[in-house]
């Protein structure tokens, strides 16, 4: 086998083992807000801006805030502040996971423009079809994602 087969080999079977070894750690422990490394928590999108604006907004970098291991990203100064004095009713349930698939029992990603507001709280989805089939049966799809949620965050 010449060298640089055997270097591809290596490499290929390095790049594996750091993808197992990270899968079975995020298998295990839920960061309580979804964010990504370079958007922020919700990728960036203003949680207030959903309740006040009725619909996405994108957080700019000059009004940001740290809040339950994630930074969270707002429109304007005023959103910042409005969030601060009470995260709780901004904040999107579920730490912005889809809400389709915690009502299932595992998480996923989010689209910002796939959205509800439902009772006064704010709930995200993986797309626009999967908003849909949770539009379904809203309330069922809430009792079962707040059913699952503190086992999801538990790793269980």
């Amino acid at each position: 086998m010449h060298l640089t087969q055997r270097i591809r080999r290596a490499f290929i079977f390095m790049l594996a083992t750091a993808f197992l070894a990270g899968w079975a750690g995020t298998a295990s422990a839920l960061d309580p807000v979804y964010s990504t490394y370079l958007g922020g928590a919700i990728r960036g999108y203003d949680p207030v801006a959903y309740h006040t604006e009725k619909k996405p907004v994108k957080g700019k970098r000059a009004h940001r805030v740290e809040w339950k291991g994630a930074t969270w990203s707002f429109a304007s100064a005023r959103n910042k502040e409005l969030f601060e004095g009470n995260p709780e009713k901004y904040a999107p349930k579920y730490g912005g996971y889809c809400a389709w698939a915690v009502s299932q029992g595992y998480t996923a990603s989010i689209d910002p423009d796939a959205w509800s507001l439902v009772d006064g709280a704010l709930y995200l989805n993986y797309s626009l079809g999967v908003r849909e089939q949770w539009s379904r049966d809203i309330p069922g799809n809430i009792t079962k994602g707040d059913a699952n949620w503190p086992k999801l965050l538990a790793g269980k």
